[in-house]
């Protein structure tokens, strides 16, 4: 297809309404999947890593106050 101006591209001969969403949906799935992939390791890794207890409350820690 050929344009003869720039109006006639973005207007896509009629279509430009099915064109461009559809290309706007494309990149936001482009964009949003790594997005998504990196929250979902971020949050698998805290599950894995469980919760933190302090030095003191772990089973056969040493006091070290105790003299």
């Amino acid at each position: 297809m050929i344009w003869d101006s720039w109006s006639d591209f973005f207007a896509m001969g009629g279509y430009a309404l099915y064109v461009w969403g559809s290309i706007v949906v494309v990149a936001a799935c482009m964009l949003g999947e790594p997005l998504a992939l990196m929250l979902r390791r971020k949050s698998i890794l805290q599950q894995l890593k469980g919760p933190r207890r302090p030095a003191s409350a772990r089973k056969g820690a040493r006091n070290e106050n105790a003299a």
